[in-house]
């Protein structure tokens, strides 16, 4: 066996890579690119997604209480970058990169649109886990392409390919 010591850093990564969509109380939009993100419960459905304290919408999304989480497809990697490059704090980035947004149904927060999957959520607990804050989201309203559900309204992941 040839094996070396590594960083474990690298090792694991959740997937699927997200954004997650959030509004502060003064009504600033904002998204920011996520891999830390995967299912906690299924009865109730609860997601569960970690975000850096240090990032802008952390402060937002500790405020409001609610997010959305976007699956992004590969036709949505330009946007998934982008989010996941720039930063709130410098400038709005859905007028940067023209995304389709709007509004949730059941949460405050914007949507994004141009994604195929989108979980609204509302925050039911969370923990300090070192360098993330793992927010778990209490899943209120699913949005998803038509093409993608079938007849019992279950979605069909092998339909798109899942950035």
């Amino acid at each position: 066996m040839n094996k070396i010591s590594a960083n474990f850093k690298s090792c694991l990564h959740p997937k699927p890579n997200v954004l997650i969509s959030c509004r502060g109380k003064s009504g600033e939009d904002n998204a920011l690119a996520v891999a830390y993100c995967g299912n906690c419960s299924y009865d109730p459905p609860m997601v569960m997604v970690g975000i850096v304290p240090s990032r802008y919408s952390y402060h937002l999304i500790k405020e409001s209480n609610c997010f959305v989480v976007n699956l992004c497809a590969k036709e949505n990697k330009e946007l998934f970058d982008y989010m996941g490059s720039h930063s709130g704090r410098d400038e709005n980035k859905f007028k940067a990169t023209g995304a389709a947004v709007r509004e949730a149904i059941k949460i405050n927060a914007p949507v994004l649109d141009d994604c195929p999957i989108n979980i609204e959520c509302t925050i039911v607990d969370s923990i300090m886990t070192g360098s993330h804050e793992m927010f778990v989201g209490k899943v209120e309203y699913v949005h998803a392409k038509k093409d993608l559900v079938n007849e019992d309204k279950d979605i069909l992941f092998g339909l798109t390919d899942i950035l």
